[in-house]
C-alpha cells in the first residue's frame, strides 16, 4: 500500500532491550506502514541505528508513522529539529492519533514544540520518580538494582584463599565466580 505520493514507513522504540516493541509495532500496522525500523536504545541519543536506516530510506512524498512523538527523541530540540528536517525534506510525519506533525507553519511548531516539551516532561518526571522510589527503598535498607550475586561472606572467602596462595582461576572455580567479579572484590577491598 502506498499513500498518493509515497510509502507509509513506520519507526518504533523502547528504551532498553528489555521492552517490548509489540504495542508499537500493533498501532504502526494498523497505521498503515509497509516497512518498519525499529531500535531498542534511550532516545537521549540520535546515534541510533535502526532510525539512521529508517531516515536514510525515506524519500519526499512518504509518511513516517510513530506511535507517539517522543519515539523520535527525548529533547523538545531534537524532536523539534528532526520533524524540521524531515518536513523540509518532504516527509509528512503522523502519530497513532492521525495527527499529522509538521513545523512547517508557526501553529505547527507551536503545538509541535507544545508535544514535544510535554514528552520531554513526562520523561523527566518519571526519572525523578524512580530516583525517589530507589532513594526510599535505600533508606529502608532495602536492595535496589540488581541483586548481589556473591554475599560479603563469599567475596571475604574468596580474598581468604587467594592470599593462601590459590591462583586466581582456582578460587573462581571454586566459588563459582567470574574474574572480573573476583578482581572488583580485589580492588573494594584494597581500597
Amino acid at each position: 500500500m502506498t499513500t498518493s505520493t509515497g510509502y507509509i514507513v513506520g519507526y518504533a522504540r523502547v528504551s532498553t532491550q528489555h521492552q517490548n516493541l509489540e504495542r508499537q509495532l500493533d498501532a504502526l500496522e494498523a497505521m498503515g506502514a509497509q516497512k518498519v525500523f525499529v531500535d531498542k536504545v534511550t532516545g537521549r541519543t540520535m546515534d541510533r541505528p535502526g532510525w539512521e536506516q529508517c531516515r536514510s530510506h525515506l524519500r519526499p512524498g512518504d509518511t513516517l508513522v510513530v506511535d507517539a512523538l517522543d519515539r523520535l527523541g527525548r529533547s523538545m530540540i531534537e524532536v523539534v529539529q528532526t520533524l524540521t528536517d524531515l518536513t523540509n525534506d518532504g516527509v509528512t510525519v503522523r502519530d497513532r492519533g492521525d495527527r499529522v506533525l509538521s513545523t512547517s507553519d508557526p501553529m505547527g511548531k507551536a503545538l509541535v514544540s507544545i508535544m514535544a516539551a510535554l514528552a520531554e516532561m513526562e520523561v523527566d518526571l518519571k526519572a525523578e520518580r524512580a530516583a525517589a522510589a530507589r532513594e526510599a527503598a535505600r533508606v529502608r535498607g532495602r536492595q535496589t538494582g540488581r541483586p548481589r550475586a556473591h554475599t560479603a561472606d563469599v567475596a571475604a572467602s574468596a580474598l581468604a584463599m587467594r592470599e593462601s596462595g590459590a591462583t586466581v582461576a582456582e578460587v573462581c572455580k571454586e566459588f563459582g565466580i567470574p574474574r572480573s567479579t573476583f578482581y572488583r572484590y580485589a580492588k573494594a577491598a584494597a581500597a
